[in-house]
């Protein structure tokens, strides 16, 4: 509980009143003053709010798919007394944008009475769970102000989709097209349904009509054009080679031109970014002038250079800075040799932020010493940490074409 103070300056001016009506001896003010008194003291007497709060909170879908719009009912029930001004605000989770409506509500509670509110939020991969909602109630006078929180066990589990796997898979297999679950206007057959004014007549399924008389539209799984990222890490500890062969970002640097070319040439919306001595960033675009963009960067961009950073920027700034430039719905395809636990931990806060990553990494360890073999079971571990979260891995030896490696990768479905 705090005190507001809102009736300070009652005070004030009620003695400055007194102090003039006993000056000029006029009781107009005098009574002023008593009345600035007592509207100042009422504060004092009356009790301070004891809120006593019961929350629900529903989801209409618990389990969505990334990218969808949740709705999220709040009731709140007053099981104590009356509460003349009560302010809540609902505990949205950290990683999840209120996409619409209003989190907050304003309200004067009468004893039993349920108030309910709603908003939508963005679903994102990962598992959510909502805070507690704040409340801050005060009393008829506002001079008494109680904040305290409410609590309902929710959370938005956003994890193990269908679409989340058939994104990745899609993206490294450079398909370059996600196969919808939507109907629409495709190439691989998805129903029939009722045929409705103004569908067109090359769907309608003649040979039903010829049959049986009704008329049915045939739809097909829409194709849609998938948002992809292919990130670059160039920081100093990325320049691995073994002797006299290029060095990992080398090589990184030439998967990320053949992807951009596939990717591209699907007609996805692509962009490009990098870790290192400073950050790259291109939006995700599509058409040859992007196309063009993209491989001047790769070939001029400091980022990029042949030789080691002997100084780069914060890591975990420009791991900030990516995610707030990242779109919605973007992929993103990592490139790295994988030579710390910073880039491990870098991919898994990535991929929790809702953003589905696949990593590709360029083996440059050797086992001539000790130390080349010592960091050859590192790299290994971090590629069996990686798969443990969930993130497909694709080992690469720059000895083998990338397409090649793409198409033997572990765990992935063959036709």
């Amino acid at each position: 509980m705090t005190q507001t103070n809102r009736w300070r300056g009652v005070i004030a001016l009620s003695l400055a009143a007194g102090a003039v009506g006993l000056a000029v001896n006029r009781p107009s003010m005098l009574l002023l003053a008593v009345l600035g008194v007592v509207f100042a003291a009422y504060p004092s007497v009356s009790g301070e709010p004891t809120p006593k709060l019961r929350l629900e909170r529903r989801l209409s879908n618990s389990t969505p798919r990334p990218g969808n719009e949740v709705t999220v009912t709040v009731t709140i029930t007053n099981e104590g007394g009356f509460l003349p001004d009560v302010r809540i605000v609902d505990g949205v989770p950290a990683l999840l944008s209120v996409s619409g409506g209003s989190p907050r509500k304003g309200v004067a509670f009468w004893p039993g009475r349920s108030v309910s509110f709603s908003y939508r939020v963005q679903a994102k991969h990962g598992k959510h769970p909502f805070e507690p909602a704040v409340v801050v109630a005060r009393d008829l006078s506002g001079a008494h102000e109680v904040e305290t929180t409410v609590a309902a066990d929710t959370e938005l589990d956003c994890t193990g989709t269908e679409t989340d796997s058939s994104l990745r898979d899609k993206t490294l297999d450079q398909v370059g097209r996600i196969i919808s679950r939507k109907g629409g206007s495709g190439v691989e057959f998805h129903r029939t349904r009722e045929y409705r004014a103004g569908d067109a007549m090359h769907r309608i399924d003649w040979n039903r009509y010829a049959r049986t008389g009704s008329l049915t539209t045939v739809e097909y799984r829409e194709e849609n054009a998938a948002t992809v990222v292919v990130l670059v890490d160039a920081r100093e500890v990325a320049y691995r080679a073994t002797t006299d062969e290029p060095h990992a970002v080398a090589y990184s640097v030439s998967a990320a031109e053949q992807l951009l070319a596939s990717l591209h040439r699907d007609r996805n919306l692509v962009g490009l970014a990098a870790f290192g001595r400073e950050p790259c960033w291109l939006e995700p675009g599509a058409g040859r002038s992007h196309r063009a963009n993209a491989q001047r960067l790769l070939a001029t961009h400091a980022a990029f250079a042949s030789i080691p950073p002997t100084e780069e920027a914060d890591h975990e700034e420009q791991v900030e800075q990516l995610r707030t430039r990242l779109p919605s719905a973007a992929q993103v395809v990592l490139l790295s040799p994988l030579s710390d636990q910073a880039i491990v931990e870098t991919a898994r806060r990535l991929d929790a932020y809702g953003y589905p990553v696949s990593v590709i990494s360029p083996d440059v360890t050797d086992d001539e010493s000790i130390g080349q073999r010592l960091a050859g079971v590192e790299r290994k571990n971090r590629l069996s940490a990686l798969r443990k979260s969930g993130i497909p891995v694709t080992e690469w030896d720059p000895e083998t074409p990338l397409a090649a490696a793409l198409l033997n990768r572990p765990g992935r479905v063959h036709a």
